[in-house]
């Protein structure tokens, strides 16, 4: 296991001293099991060069271990435990061609609760969650909402054109989350939400933290914001997510 962690951690491939030195193993010792890993397919090894990466099997393995990670389920959990943690109402939400779907809320035990009907759709540019997968989605997801609002000219005041959409999506990804104030949707609310990434270094999910305007913290260096973004960033390493959200961004072309 310390070889393969070695490897998994190091660069796309290696030499057998590098792989030794990542696992604090003498070369000799590391030689053994690498020859057994090459004969079972997790290692494979470059006849040219001599250098090692994860085999066939090991992408098997990966590819069967991703497939069967229920994110939802696990986002349930994460919800639930945020809620707990800083008690306020906490949402996931994941993404319909129609925009964002609120898949579970979780009450606080404030004597004043926010809540939103499970199944609950929400605009892709007036909410927190909305905002996430705009900011993380490839625009051609969601040009056709875009172009909706825009048409019909029901669109936020000072969001009323396309640049300023982008422009505003733009800033959630410099931010990592998303902060709406007021709330276009509901008066009176206020939510931050952060974005879910699996292994392929897609946006899957939103996580939010949701509470009165002018009660909850909404500042990005606030308690509930580094808690929901450190939520966020567990949930998706449980899905297989290595990286940053600025490389996340980036893939999107947005």
């Amino acid at each position: 296991m310390r070889v393969l962690q070695a490897l998994l951690a190091g660069e796309r491939v290696m030499m057998l001293k590098e792989i030794a030195a990542a696992a604090g193993m003498p070369p000799s010792k590391v030689h053994r099991y690498m020859v057994s890993m090459v004969r079972t397919g997790l290692v494979e090894q470059d006849p040219a060069t001599s250098l090692y990466s994860l085999g066939p099997f090991a992408l098997d393995i990966g590819l069967v271990a991703a497939d069967r990670l229920d994110g939802v389920g696990l986002g349930l959990a994460a919800i639930a435990q945020l809620c707990r943690q800083v008690d306020e109402a906490t949402a996931l939400a994941t993404w319909t061609r129609n925009g964002p779907v609120v898949v579970r809320w979780e009450r606080s035990s404030r004597p004043v609760a926010i809540s939103v009907i499970t199944g609950s759709a929400l605009d892709v540019i007036s909410t927190a969650s909305g905002r996430v997968f705009g900011a993380w989605l490839p625009p051609a997801a969601f040009r056709h909402l875009i172009d909706a609002r825009l048409e019909a000219g029901s669109l936020p005041r000072g969001l009323r054109t396309r640049s300023a959409v982008d422009r505003m999506f733009e800033q959630t990804r410099r931010d990592g989350m998303a902060v709406v104030e007021g709330g276009h949707l509901s008066p009176g609310v206020a939510a931050i939400s952060a974005p879910v990434f699996d292994h392929r270094k897609e946006i899957t999910l939103a996580m939010s933290v949701v509470g009165i305007q002018g009660l909850l913290d909404t500042s990005l260096d606030g308690i509930p914001a580094h808690a929901l973004r450190s939520a966020a960033q567990r949930l998706s390493t449980r899905l297989g997510y290595r990286g940053d959200a600025a490389a996340a961004a980036a893939r999107t072309g947005t």
